[in-house]
C-alpha cells in the first residue's frame, strides 16, 4: 500500500536514505548569514525538494517528495497535469545534473482551500511514474497529527524563490534559510485574525521565503530526521525579513494527506 510509504518523523530511525528525512548528503547549516538573506544549500542535501516547472522550463513553485509517487505543494500554485516535476536538481542553469523529469499524473487540491483567506493551502501531486529513490532523491518525513513543534524551534526552509522581492530572476542554485517557528498568538501580532489553526508561522528574524518558494518545505528536525512541518504559503508582499512568513500547517493537514494517498 502506498500509505505505508508516508512515514512520520517519530516512526523511523533510518540509515542513509533508506527512510524519510535523512539526506545521504548532509546539509550544512550556518543559517545566519535566497530565499531572502539565505545561503546556497549544499548540493542535493535537501533531496525531497522539487521544482515545479511549466513546459518552457520556467520554475514557478517548489514542493516536497513524500514517497515514490507523491509530492506535496501549495494549492495556490495551481499545478496542472501539463506541468512537470523536477527531482534531484540543485543548479537549474546546469545541464550536467542527473535530474528526474516527472510527468504529473493527477493533482488533488484540498476541498476546503480558500483562495481569499489562503486557508487549507495544500495540493497533492501524484506522479505518472514512480520516482527513483537514490542519494539525490529521497522523501521527507511528514509531521504527525499529534506532533508538537514549539515556538522558537529553529527550522529550515529551502527554495529557488526570489532573493529580493524586486529581483529580475529567481536564483539558479537552491537556497536555504534557518527560521524560528512562532506561536500563532505571536504571529497574530503581525497578521491578526488572518492566522488560523491550519497555518504556522516562521521567520521575522532576518530571513524570509519569497515568490517562487511557494509550495516548498519548512522542515524541522525531530528524533534525528527532518520532517515537513509547513508548506510555503503566503506572507509580506515585499518578502520582508522582519515579518513572519505563513505556512500551511502539516500537523493539521496530515489526516487529509493520508486519506487522499490511501484512496488514490
Amino acid at each position: 500500500m502506498a500509505l505505508l510509504w508516508i512515514l512520520s518523523c517519530l516512526a523511523f530511525v533510518s540509515t542513509a536514505y533508506a527512510g524519510c528525512g535523512n539526506p545521504a548528503l548532509k546539509p550544512v547549516i550556518t543559517g545566519y548569514s535566497r530565499i531572502v538573506n539565505g545561503e546556497e544549500a549544499v548540493p542535493h542535501s535537501w533531496p525531497w525538494q522539487v521544482s515545479l516547472q511549466d513546459y518552457t522550463g520556467f520554475h514557478f513553485c517548489g514542493g516536497s517528495l513524500i514517497n515514490q509517487y507523491w509530492v506535496v505543494t501549495a494549492a495556490h500554485c495551481n499545478v496542472r497535469t501539463s506541468h512537470r516535476v523536477i527531482l534531484g536538481e540543485h543548479d537549474r542553469s546546469s545541464n550536467a545534473e542527473q535530474i528526474q523529469v516527472m510527468q504529473v499524473g493527477k493533482v488533488i487540491m484540498h476541498p476546503n482551500y480558500n483562495q481569499y483567506t489562503i486557508n487549507n493551502d495544500i495540493m497533492l501531486i501524484k506522479l505518472a511514474s514512480p520516482a527513483q529513490i537514490n542519494a539525490r532523491v529521497s522523501p521527507v518525513c511528514l509531521a504527525g497529527s499529534s506532533d508538537s513543534f514549539p515556538g522558537g524551534m529553529q527550522c529550515m526552509t529551502t527554495g529557488w524563490g526570489l532573493t529580493r522581492h524586486d529581483a529580475g530572476n529567481t536564483p539558479a542554485r537552491l537556497q536555504q534559510a534557518r527560521l524560528p517557528l512562532l506561536t500563532n498568538q505571536q504571529c497574530q501580532q503581525w497578521w491578526g485574525n488572518r492566522i488560523t489553526d491550519i497555518m504556522v508561522c516562521a521567520g521575522a528574524s532576518g530571513a524570509s521565503s519569497c515568490m517562487g518558494d511557494s509550495g516548498g518545505p519548512l522542515v524541522c528536525q525531530k528524533s534525528g530526521s527532518w520532517c515537513l512541518v509547513g508548506i510555503v504559503s503566503w506572507g509580506s508582499g515585499t518578502c520582508s525579513t522582519n515579518i513572519p512568513g505563513v505556512y500551511a500547517r502539516v500537523t493539521a493537514l496530515r489526516s487529509w494527506i493520508d486519506q487522499t494517498v490511501a484512496y488514490n
